[in-house]
């Protein structure tokens, strides 16, 4: 019950209890991702497609974001621990400029594959007003949850929270 409880706060903790402007073309909750180029800043541009047939948590952040920073970290360590496994851990930062978002990955030694968004085709796809923003995503595209402000993503709590959220045991 405690656990319950616990999580269901970390959740309500991320959604917002006022109602806010929608990004142009934002998905919902229950949408399907659409297709878009993702161009590589840790590695190779992709198509955001490539990712179907495995879970996945995607994490918008932006290098001047300091709660994007912080939260980096448990990133970081849940992809090192799932990553590939359970489900795919992927960052798309919001930086206008490749070398701030090269760097802060740097700076954070992160491993997950990251991808630049200078056009806002993916932040206003997933409705990142505000960063940062988590997104749990089924094998089949469809949107699971979204999850506003910094977290820490590999405590228990968020842990059980992805898992019951994805439909995986972790």
């Amino acid at each position: 019950m405690k656990t319950t409880v616990i999580a269901l706060l970390f959740f309500l903790a991320g959604a917002s209890g006022v109602a806010a402007a929608k990004t142009p073309g934002e998905l919902e909750v229950g949408d399907l991702l659409r297709e878009a180029q993702l161009q590589g800043l840790s590695g190779p541009s992709r198509q955001l497609s490539e990712f179907r047939g495995m879970p996945l948590l995607i994490n918008v952040w932006a290098s001047w974001c300091g709660p994007c920073r912080e939260e980096m970290g448990s990133l970081e360590r849940l992809s090192r621990r799932y990553g590939g496994k359970r489900f795919q851990v992927i960052g798309i930062s919001t930086d206008d400029y490749v070398e701030p978002a090269k760097a802060a990955l740097r700076a954070s030694r992160i491993t997950f594959s990251n991808f630049i968004d200078r056009r806002l085709v993916m932040e206003n796809m997933l409705g990142a007003d505000r960063i940062p923003l988590t997104l749990l995503v089924d094998a089949q595209g469809r949107v699971l949850g979204k999850f506003y402000g910094a977290k820490d993503w590999d405590s228990p709590e968020a842990i059980e929270l992805i898992g019951r959220t994805l439909r995986t045991k972790l």
